[in-house]
């Protein structure tokens, strides 16, 4: 299985931009990109680097996602009827690791996938450990018994630095949440802009 090695604050750096919104970027600190060259005037951006940068973007925001996961995923969105964009935010949105890391049950999306390979979560009562498996609509999500004080789980919930969005029904008490409805882009709370019109032109091209 293909890992992330990276930090992941290099995204942050990478792309000028508090991905995840997390008050220790980097990029809260210096606004100029990584390297010793981070800080000379950048002349404007191609197309094709705009399209290659929300792609960037957008994968990398869903923590450990290869290019090869991320393609698939976007040639599933482009199958289903409607729009490819807002298909593909639900998409990615139904990922377990993505609906624990929406919960708060923990603090970050990496966070998210390791809670979940480790055996933490429940669908329905049933033990998950895979961190892509798709949630469905009325899907109940919860926290096992035994993992709801972990400390990362109960620090996780007092966050203040992201709200929990409203296509998700969770109990902190209880540590459960219900996957209400399928979100389109505008229902998810990303810290940055995110632009899958140009993820859309980026695949069109390659």
């Amino acid at each position: 299985m293909t890992k992330r090695t990276s930090a992941k604050y290099k995204l942050d750096r990478r792309m000028g931009e508090n991905v995840w919104g997390r008050p220790k970027s980097p990029v809260n600190r210096r606004e100029y990109g990584p390297g010793q060259h981070g800080q000379r005037r950048k002349g404007k951006m191609s197309d094709f680097g705009l399209q290659l940068r929300a792609k960037q973007k957008l994968k990398g925001h869903y923590g450990d996602l290869t290019e090869k996961q991320f393609k698939r995923i976007f040639a599933e969105a482009q199958r289903v009827r409607g729009d490819t964009g807002e298909n593909l935010i639900g998409l990615l949105e139904r990922r377990l690791d993505a609906v624990v890391y929406r919960a708060k049950f923990v603090a970050t999306i990496f966070a998210a996938r390791q809670f979940v390979n480790h055996g933490h979560v429940t669908v329905n009562g049933q033990r998950v450990n895979i961190p892509s498996y798709r949630v469905k609509e009325g899907d109940v999500i919860a926290v096992r018994d035994k993992s709801k004080q972990l400390a990362l789980v109960l620090e996780a919930s007092q966050l203040a630095e992201r709200d929990v969005p409203d296509y998700l029904e969770v109990d902190h008490n209880k540590m459960t949440a219900s996957f209400v409805r399928t979100p389109g882009l505008g229902d998810v709370p990303f810290a940055v802009q995110m632009e899958p019109n140009l993820v859309i032109e980026y695949y069109a091209q390659n």
